[in-house]
């Protein structure tokens, strides 16, 4: 489904990305590990074609999705692809309502929609209960909770979620995972980042760790539970 193969990309005269590969397959669940500043949200970006808009750009390398190659693609094309995005800071529409937000880039390009405002209250009923309130009302899980609805709205093929669960109250955490376990039973492939080892290694089925811009390890859950001297090296601060 998607191939990033020896991608290399930066901003300004800084280059950021040096030579990443990774790979996400149909139904897969596949996370990107790392320490702060070692390229995750700029792979994200250069994936969802958002580097130009942020005064950056890719390199080298290639990115695929089912054999299309995105680089030099506008975002918005990119998404009509069948990409779906969590970004990071969730980024709702402050002066639209929980419902607008959800249907403002509703789609299904992909055949019949899946998810659709039924779909998503019964996910997550809290936005439903919530529906007619701005996005600038709500709280930080609650934001989330619509960023991931909003991102599900487009019928997504591949779901990205770039720091999934950061500076979420534990209950709330406990949901969000709840939420993708449910989307992996599902079939949703996702590309996913997020600093809480334990539960990405309970969900995902495979691990892509960076450090400095470059892929330096990939495996199963099972072999990173098994490499303690991989996570203190490149995933303890």
């Amino acid at each position: 489904m998607l191939e990033v193969e020896d991608l290399s990309a930066g901003y300004g005269e800084s280059q950021v990305l040096q030579g990443l590969s990774l790979a996400v397959g149909a139904g897969e669940v596949v996370t990107l590990l790392g320490r702060n500043g070692m390229g995750k949200t700029t792979t994200v970006r250069a994936i969802m074609g958002l580097l130009p808009g942020l005064g950056g750009r890719v390199l080298g390398g290639q990115v695929r999705f089912d054999g299309a190659a995105l680089p030099g693609l506008p975002a918005h094309r990119i998404g009509r692809l069948g990409l779906g995005l969590v970004p990071e800071g969730r980024q709702v529409f402050p002066r639209l309502t929980v419902e607008e937000n959800l249907t403002a880039t509703a789609a299904a390009r992909h055949g019949p929609a899946r998810w659709t405002l039924p779909a998503i209250y019964r996910f997550f009923p809290r936005l439903e209960e919530r529906r007619r309130n701005m996005g600038s009302q709500l709280s930080g899980g609650e934001q989330q909770m619509l960023a991931i609805g909003r991102a599900l709205m487009t019928n997504p093929r591949l779901l990205l979620l770039d720091e999934a669960t950061e500076g979420l109250a534990p209950l709330i955490r406990a949901e969000i995972w709840q939420v993708l376990a449910a989307l992996k039973a599902e079939g949703q492939a996702i590309l996913l980042i997020d600093k809480n080892l334990g539960a990405v290694m309970r969900l995902a089925d495979r691990h892509v760790v960076v450090e400095k811009g470059r892929t330096v390890w990939t495996g199963t859950s099972e072999a990173l539970a098994a490499a303690p001297s991989l996570r203190e090296t490149y995933l303890h601060v």
